[in-house]
């Protein structure tokens, strides 16, 4: 595929002077435009009101394409008037000359508290209405389109009469996405980052396919041999672990040399010529390759999932009263009656709930459920 250079260029002390000198004409100071931006890409505005003690900026400077001349300025984003974004721009190091094709511009919308909507995204309010994007509290990019995904399965699941299709936090990063959205909810637009992600080890690129395919396939989005593909690559990758486990170099086997830092999976066909005779692709040796090396810290995770799913599995009934349980804490049992969690383990995950108040809740269901006076699921 071609490839097209980009550049980087600097802010300098007149590129400041000129934003300074004119913030009473920015929106985003003016009182115009109130709202909490993006945490993770200022405006360039934002950057110089503060980092005062900053003399400079990095700008990208990023072609739009092979065929155009257009090059879009990464790192100055803003909302000030065009005669200053003139002004600004030409004030940069290999900028002089340039000319703006489209202006600079803020925006400032409304969002539902995503804690109205449940993990379906269906809104807790207003029955069969499904939400998904900016609306909801996110940014406009990844995690919009993936609520969109989810959104449309749900809204031809509630159709259809079947039960919501909903991802947990250890399957996947809508999963970890959706929960934090309907769980904590956000005050400034909510971008996803693997930091937010506890499961992170288990959410890796390659192995997408295999937690996720068969959701896919049962929905029938799949195709038959996109799933063969699917179940022998299952296969190899299962067959061959088990083969580097059992097969010694020597006093070790061939797994054990592998889980060493200076060792790869290129290196164990050099060794091995029953391993090298299988062909196996690259992209499938990685993931052995992975799957062996990190085992202790997959497995300890593993561990902690099957606790989690436990927790995930005793459901709370969407009649429960909170004010009838005591020893909760006051904050606690607002949250949850505002939150309503589906399920003990989102309970947990609520802002303000504690790990007390979810042992007071748990001994609260089990008598419940002992007594027979109502069901402890629903």
């Amino acid at each position: 595929r071609p490839q097209i250079k980009c550049y980087t260029t600097y802010t300098n002390n007149l590129t400041h002077e000129i934003i300074r000198s004119n913030l009473d004409r920015s929106p985003s100071y003016t009182g115009q435009i109130k709202a909490v931006g993006p945490r993770y890409c200022p405006s360039i505005e934002d950057k110089i009101v503060r980092f005062p003690d900053k003399n400079q900026h990095q700008i990208f400077l990023e072609p739009e394409g092979l065929n155009t001349s257009e090059v879009y300025c990464n790192g100055i984003s803003t909302s000030i008037p065009c005669d200053v974004q003139e002004a600004m721009v030409r004030s940069i190091k290999g900028l002089e000359e340039a000319e703006i094709i489209r202006y600079g511009y803020a925006i400032e919308y409304d969002y539902v508290p995503p804690t109205q909507i449940k993990p379906s995204l269906e809104t807790k309010i207003v029955k069969n209405l499904f939400l998904a994007g900016q609306i909801n509290g996110t940014s406009g990019y990844e995690e919009a389109a993936a609520q969109g995904i989810m959104a449309g399965i749900n809204a031809t699941l509630k159709v259809q009469g079947r039960e919501p299709f909903i991802l947990d936090r250890s399957e996947a990063y809508i999963g970890v996405l959706i929960d934090d959205l309907v769980t904590k909810g956000t005050r400034e637009p909510y971008r996803m980052f693997t930091s937010r992600a506890e499961y992170r080890l288990i959410l890796r690129h390659d192995n997408a396919d295999r937690r996720l395919m068969r959701y896919g396939y049962q929905f029938g989005l799949i195709k038959e041999d996109q799933w063969s593909e699917l179940l022998e690559k299952e296969k190899i990758i299962s067959r061959t672990i088990e083969y580097l486990e059992n097969k010694k170099s020597g006093a070790d086997p061939l797994a054990k040399l592998l889980r060493r830092p200076d060792m790869n999976y290129k290196d164990l066909l050099k060794i091995d010529s029953n391993l090298k005779e299988q062909n196996i692709p690259p992209l499938i040796q990685e993931q052995i390759e992975i799957e062996i090396k990190y085992k202790g810290y997959i497995d300890r995770q593993q561990k902690q999932i099957e606790k989690y799913k436990k927790m995930e599995e005793l459901l709370l009934p969407s009649w429960f009263n909170y004010d009838d349980i005591s020893g909760l804490r006051t904050e606690a049992r607002q949250k949850l009656d505002k939150i309503r969690p589906i399920s003990l383990g989102q309970a947990l995950r609520v802002s303000g709930v504690s790990p007390a108040d979810i042992s007071i809740l748990m001994v609260y269901l089990m008598s419940r459920g002992k007594r027979g006076t109502q069901p402890l699921v629903t």
